[in-house]
Formats: C-alpha cells, sequence, structure tokens
C-alpha cells in the first residue's frame, strides 16, 4: 500500500514540470501527507491541465457516507478494471497526483522504521490516480471531491521492505492517462508497472509515523546510513 507520501516542491516547479494551465487551489507543501488530508491533484478538461485539490481517500458516487473513503486510500494495478468501486472512475475520472518522495516501513518487533524512497535527481513525479465526485443527501453541504493513489508489484528498490508500491507514472504516459477520450481498459492498465528508473530508499526519523509531524527533518536520513540504490539492491538479490 501507499500511507504516506511527501510534496514539497514548489507550485512555480510543479506548474512547468506538468505543463499547468489553471490553478483552482492553493498548494500547501508536505513533508508528511497523510490519508484523509486534501493533495494535489493534475486533470485534464478541453485539453488544459488543471491542478486543484481533493480529499485522499476515494468515496464513490453511489457511497452511503464518506467514511469508506479510509478504506480506499489505494487501488491495486491488478484488479482495478474490475472492481465496483473503481472501473468507472478508470475509464473516465483518471489523474496524476504530484509526489516528490512516499514512505514505506520495515517491522523491527513492535516498532516501524520509516524508510523514505524518491527519485535519486530528487525531482517531482506523478502518481497515477482516480478521483470521484460524492453529493452528499443534504442539499446544504458541497460535493466531496476525493481520490486514490494506485499500486502496483514493488520493484528492486522498495521490495525489501514491501512488496507494494505506488504506480509512478513514466512521464510519456502521463498525457494518454490523462486524455478523457481514452477509456481502453487494456491499454490503461499496461501504463500501472513498478517504475524501474533509478530511486534510493533511506531510513528516517520514526516521528514520520506521526501524520501531525510534517517538517523537513521527515525526509532526513536517519543517523549515518547510506541511501540504498536500486542497483545496490539488484546487487544483494
Amino acid at each position: 500500500m501507499c500511507g504516506r507520501f511527501t510534496m514539497h516542491h514548489g507550485i512555480d516547479e510543479l506548474v512547468a514540470r506538468f505543463k499547468i494551465a489553471e490553478l483552482q487551489a492553493q498548494l500547501d507543501l508536505s513533508y508528511n501527507i497523510a490519508p484523509s488530508q486534501q493533495v494535489a491533484v493534475i486533470t485534464e478538461k478541453a485539453g488544459s491541465r488543471i491542478l486543484d485539490r481533493y480529499k485522499w481517500g476515494l468515496v464513490p458516487h453511489w457511497a452511503e457516507g464518506e467514511s469508506i473513503g479510509y478504506k480506499m486510500i489505494n487501488a491495486r494495478a491488478e484488479t482495478v478494471a474490475v472492481k465496483p468501486s473503481f472501473k468507472s472512475a478508470l475509464k473516465q475520472r483518471r489523474c496524476l497526483i504530484p509526489a516528490d518522495g512516499f514512505f514505506e516501513s520495515r517491522r523491527e518487533g513492535q516498532k516501524k522504521i520509516p524508510q523514505h524512497f524518491r527519485l535519486k535527481n530528487g525531482e517531482t513525479f506523478g502518481f497515477a490516480g482516480l478521483w470521484e465526485t460524492w453529493k452528499p443527501k443534504s442539499s446544504d453541504e458541497a460535493p466531496l471531491h476525493s481520490c486514490t493513489i494506485i499500486t502496483t508489484e514493488a520493484n528492486s528498490v522498495v521490495a525489501p521492505i514491501h512488496n507494494r508500491m505506488p504506480v509512478i507514472l513514466r512521464p510519456e504516459f502521463e498525457e494518454a492517462w490523462l486524455d478523457p477520450d481514452l477509456d481502453d481498459t487494456d491499454e490503461l492498465v499496461q501504463f500501472l508497472k513498478p517504475f524501474e528508473a533509478e530511486m534510493e530508499a533511506y531510513e528516517v526519523s520514526t516521528k514520520v509515523n506521526t501524520p501531525a509531524f510534517d517538517a523537513p527533518e521527515c525526509i532526513e536520513p536517519s543517523g549515518d546510513e547510506t541511501p540504498r540504490s536500486e542497483a545496490k539492491a539488484k546487487n544483494s538479490t
């Protein structure tokens, strides 16, 4: 699963990297994004890319209440095309969720030791996401826009810590992923593969385990550990 990630690059960088044409919300930068929080989401309409903020935790339009979102922060790439909660969104409501790193933890007894994963060059990337709009029964409440991050099997950097990882879309797939006219699920699921470009991982402070803690310290290496790269991971197997 993917339960925490980071997005601390500035808005100007995001606009340039993802060719965003319209900003519909103020972007809050974060070193420790957790489920149920508002996250940056990129969609496309009439050929223009839009950046907005949606709640992390998908609430399908047919849901009785928004609490279901806590169970739907991720969608599995292997079943996203057939699961009732996701298959319609895969065809019609896809998005990019910009990030610059994510966390997974290894267990030592009862302790969770967080690891930070990022591209070696430190640049921003886009998670493959889906979005929905849910309308409360009360007409006085505003519609809720929510999203989920698709996950796939882990690559060689993530695998020593966890068997799954978020889908990081290769830049050459982003245009097709956001294309609202593309609804061929067989083609779409081909984009949902483990990211094999150069990544690195290293241990960080256990303070990350507390969602309220949000500071640059979240991504600082813990102790004297050297970041573990894909090449090192392959050589160790």
